[in-house]
């Protein structure tokens, strides 16, 4: 069953009375260069489990679980359940979980199906939740070795520019501190049923960097993060002073001991800056 075929497509999905929901974000994939290649640059091989984050039809699925010894699959929409049961109908290795990965409690999924194997993330992710389910994924610290994902180039963009660029976000800022990205090839928008108004790109985080805050810390880190790139334009001072209630005197100060100026904005920090200024408030703010 070629199920990039889009002929093939149609028939199944008509047969099980299936229309794509915008509201999902659902693009299936039909390019059958892609899937393949997704599959063995994430890690999808010999004594490998992958958790994949929505199925669509089941094309990367099936490629996945061609080449991993196990698959588990989260998936939100119910209507596709009855379609993913003929079309991965072959495979004893792939188990769906029709829930929100959101809510879904991935350490449970990891610790009942992947027991003695090293654990990846494959998934083409809708373009309005792209940021939520990465961040989710490295926060909740589950153990695994990579993040591979097909997002909105644009987005890719951002996930890849270096930290203290004008193209970075919050975003750069946390798959940095949990590992290294990097883009691995780009897909044109032609590639997908229906077909989306831009075009993507599959990127690969590489999950493992220790952590240099305490849990407390992080917290502090990362709400620093989002305040200040929540108000990029303005100065660092100026958008913790509003959102976090936070003295602009304490934050030039923080800027000086990381070697940055007063009218710094957060874009401007690299990595080490952020930490620094970060760990500088902590300490004053840290009963607050």
């Amino acid at each position: 069953m070629d199920l990039t075929n889009i002929g093939t497509v149609k028939e199944i999905l008509s047969r099980h009375g299936f229309s794509f929901s915008k509201g999902l974000g659902q693009n299936f994939i039909v390019n059958p260069s892609v899937c393949p290649k997704i599959a063995e640059m994430g890690n999808a091989k010999s004594g490998y489990g992958i958790i994949e984050i929505g199925t669509g039809i089941g094309v990367l699925t099936k490629e996945l679980a061609m080449r991993a010894d196990k698959v588990s699959a989260v998936e939100i929409d119910s209507r596709l359940m009855p379609v993913l049961a003929e079309t991965l109908g072959g495979f004893d290795n792939v188990k769906i979980y029709n829930e929100d990965v959101m809510k879904a409690d991935l350490n449970r999924i990891i610790a009942d199906d992947f027991a003695g194997l090293r654990v990846a993330v494959c998934a083409n992710l809708p373009y309005y939740i792209t940021s939520p389910v990465i961040m989710m994924l490295l926060e909740c610290k589950i153990p695994v070795d990579s993040i591979t994902v097909m997002v909105q180039k644009e987005a890719a963009q951002r996930l890849c520019a270096e930290v203290g660029s004008r193209e970075s976000g919050a975003i750069t800022v946390g798959v940095n501190y949990y590992g290294s990205v990097k883009q691995l090839f780009s897909v044109s928008r032609g590639s997908f049923m229906p077909q989306p108004n831009v075009d993507s790109a599959v990127i690969r985080i590489d999950v493992g960097r220790e952590s240099r805050l305490s849990p407390d810390e992080e917290k502090f880190f990362f709400r620093m993060v989002k305040s200040g790139f929540s108000q990029r334009r303005k100065t660092l001072a100026n958008a913790l002073s509003s959102l976090m209630n936070i003295s602009k005197n304490d934050v030039y100060s923080a800027l000086a001991e990381s070697g940055a100026s007063e009218n710094t904005r957060i874009e401007a920090l690299d990595m080490e800056q952020l930490v620094s200024v970060s760990q500088y408030l902590f300490r004053k703010y840290k009963s607050e």
